[in-house]
């Protein structure tokens, strides 16, 4: 199996951890191309190099492994975003911090292994509404809570005009990703950016966002 994000960087992790994360990822490739009802834990524990008996001790059903890939990625994910927001609340270049964050955000959301999770988690939102609602409340909602307080707090200070500022973080985030991330959901993996390309969009919406919510000159 090609390496992964995941896979990749194994190096410091234990035999047991090693398994753990080689059969993550073998099923997340198999759910991606069979879908949930098509998964079969055979074709898992091949794709893995590993046993069925060993995938039930670790995982105990298929359910579990699944729900074990998506509580995996976002653990700590909000930690990810509070590091790329940086001192954006504190700042007083609002459109240099904003492009950095920009930049930021654009990267991280378009990394194979985040959208991969992510077409997971939208193609089986009905038979496990639970794990949607915990990967929308750890992921999008978070980051907007974050940059709302942000956006908040710049408005106080009179360097941004933002009425509904969770309103405007979204608005901030989807100037910024949309196109490069609805691009790859419909397309596939084989649809890719430069880095020229993602710093692109990042730039442009920043430009956008700073045209409907930046304060008049004093």
């Amino acid at each position: 199996m090609p390496q992964t994000e995941t896979t990749s960087g194994l190096a410091g992790t234990t035999a047991a951890e090693q398994a753990r994360l080689r059969i993550m990822e073998a099923a997340m490739e198999v759910f991606l191309r069979d879908g949930y009802l098509g998964a079969k834990t055979d074709e898992i524990a091949k794709v893995a190099g590993s046993s069925k008996q060993t995938i039930y001790k670790r995982f105990g059903s298929k359910d579990k492994l699944f729900e074990q890939i998506v509580f995996d990625r976002l653990s700590g994910i909000d930690q990810v975003f509070r590091e790329a927001i940086g001192e954006l609340a504190s700042t007083d270049d609002v459109e240099t911090t904003l492009r950095t964050v920009a930049h930021r955000f654009v990267h991280l959301l378009t990394r194979p292994a985040q959208l991969r999770v992510r077409r997971l988690v939208i193609a089986e939102a009905g038979r496990f509404p639970q794990l949607g609602r915990a990967y929308f409340e750890a992921g999008p909602e978070r980051v907007h809570a974050m940059l709302a307080s942000c956006f908040a707090q710049l408005t106080d200070r009179g360097l941004l005009r933002t009425g509904e500022p969770e309103l405007a973080a979204n608005h901030f985030t989807w100037l910024v990703v949309s196109v490069p991330v609805n691009k790859v959901m419909f397309c596939g993996d084989d649809t890719t950016f430069t880095d020229a390309e993602l710093d692109h969009y990042a730039d442009a919406g920043v430009e956008v966002f700073l045209a409907a919510y930046r304060a008049p000159a004093r």
